[in-house]
């Protein structure tokens, strides 16, 4: 048996070069010699299959890699509409607890609030949602101490007024895993996890892409982004826009297209700039500009407003 065995290695040895010449193929081809064991023969050729192993891996910290700056595309312009591809169907809860949004992204007090605000008590745990890499562990103006991470799909997550940041710039995360503690800092009212989602830059409506109930779900493998989406003042922090996934290149194009046409309200009857304003998620002073009017102009009933 023992030289059955070696005789069975040695011709592995040999027909090595044999192999290498027919690795094109899908499998490799070793010869064997005819045996007679127990009346069953061993075929003389035998094919072992080639698992090709994908070597490849994707370089995250190739563009616009910054340990410091909080936004390193800001500088830069992208072509809408924007492809998101994920390779999860689900993600990691930010929180260990039931998530409960205080605050939506959109309009909020005549500024953008472009994320949503997750209720936690300071020391809370915060986790990454997926497996990515900490692009930025730092104080941040307006965010307090914060965490960025860069997903393997170039999507970004940012996790802001933490209390104690426990990762550092270019530490390798995997979904789950511990990075923070939930608190204050910043800008903040209270405690609160201010979570992000952003693309080159590109804030994105994070209910757009996440399902937020207790299912975790990435609602789409395959996304298309458009300005609307990217935009704070077409939605309300108030309360969740209706959400709509487009998974068409062809779909996101045409809405693209008309989201380039310009848009108008016709005043009604007690109608106020105010009022047309926060109805349309925009500001006085850009209805102001748009329209070439002051703060103290009258409006008219059927008067046209360039929003």
């Amino acid at each position: 048996m023992k030289q059955l065995v070696f005789c069975f290695a040695f011709i592995c040895i040999a027909s090595f070069s044999f192999a290498q010449q027919d690795s094109l193929a899908n499998f490799i081809k070793i010869e064997l010699p005819t045996v007679n064991f127990n009346k069953s023969n061993i075929p003389k050729t035998i094919e072992i299959p080639i698992v090709t192993l994908n070597t490849d891996t994707i370089d995250i910290k190739a563009e616009n890699w910054d340990n410091f700056v909080f936004n390193p595309y800001r500088n830069d312009l992208h072509a809408f509409p924007l492809e998101i591809k994920f390779n999860d169907s689900t993600y990691t809860s930010p929180v260990l607890h039931k998530k409960v949004i205080t605050s939506h992204y959109g309009w909020r007090g005549g500024r953008a609030h472009n994320g949503i605000d997750i209720d936690l008590v300071t020391g809370d745990s915060v986790v990454a949602v997926l497996d990515g890499i900490v692009r930025l562990a730092k104080y941040v103006n307006g965010y307090g101490n914060t965490v960025v991470i860069r997903h393997y799909n170039g999507l970004e997550t940012t996790y802001a007024h933490l209390s104690k940041i426990e990762a550092k710039a270019n530490d390798t995360i995997q979904r789950g895993q511990y990075i923070a503690k939930g608190g204050n800092t910043g800008n903040s009212r209270g405690s609160h996890l201010h979570l992000e989602l952003s693309y080159k830059g590109e804030s994105i409506y994070p209910e757009y892409l996440f399902d937020f109930s207790p299912k975790n779900e990435i609602r789409a493998q395959h996304v298309w982004v458009t300005q609307k989406w990217t935009y704070a003042r077409f939605h309300n922090s108030r309360y969740a826009s209706d959400v709509n996934v487009i998974e068409s290149e062809d779909e996101a194009d045409e809405l693209v297209r008309l989201a380039k046409l310009p848009r108008y309200y016709v005043v009604k009857k007690g109608d106020t700039l105010y009022g047309i304003s926060r109805k349309n998620n925009t500001s006085i002073a850009a209805l102001c500009n748009s329209n070439a009017i002051k703060k103290s102009s009258k409006l008219k009933i059927g008067q046209r407003l360039l929003l």
